[in-house]
């Protein structure tokens, strides 16, 4: 379990993140056309999965728009962002923002990538949702970079994440 912050107030995960050097765990996901995918979906690829509670928030709709200005200067990268939101939100959300560049993935139906990945939020009012999260995950389906957001008002190391795959491609 980790324990990180909301607004100062102490929280707890579900577990820890994957370890660095592991093999990806694999995941069912529901795209913005209700379809699933899974991490055979995107064989081949890097993968930088940008995790967090609700794309309703400043901070997790900031990252999905940092992401997707970066995503675009990746090689063989896609972006991943994943949170318990209804695809018809992200859907939404992405329209309004002119989100192209990223793939938007919901955990709604089971919650079951966040209990795999260790990062279900187990108290608090977030209870139940994603913690900031990010995973990067290198084109053998390894992992080569984590980062558990210690306050979920705080962005990700996005520079940290971007190196990750850098250094590796």
């Amino acid at each position: 379990m980790a324990i990180i912050t909301l607004g100062g107030n102490q929280i707890e995960t579900s577990g820890n993140l994957p370890y660095v050097g592991t093999k990806a765990p694999n995941f069912e996901l529901v795209s913005l056309d209700l379809s699933t995918k899974t991490m055979e979906d995107f064989k081949g690829s890097y993968l930088i999965l940008n995790i967090f509670p609700s794309v309703n928030t400043r901070v997790c709709s900031a990252s999905v728009r940092t992401f997707n200005k970066d995503a675009a200067s990746l090689n063989n990268t896609k972006v991943l962002c994943i949170s318990r939101d209804l695809p018809f939100a992200q859907k939404e959300f992405c329209a309004a923002e002119g989100i192209e560049n990223v793939i938007m993935l919901s955990d709604f139906k089971t919650g079951a990538f966040g209990k795999t990945y260790g990062l279900t939020i187990t108290t608090g009012i977030f209870d139940a949702l994603h913690s900031r999260c990010i995973i990067v995950i290198d084109n053998k389906g390894t992992i080569i970079y984590t980062e558990q957001v210690p306050e979920i008002g705080q962005e990700p190391n996005y520079e940290a994440a971007l190196k990750a795959i850098k250094n590796e491609a």
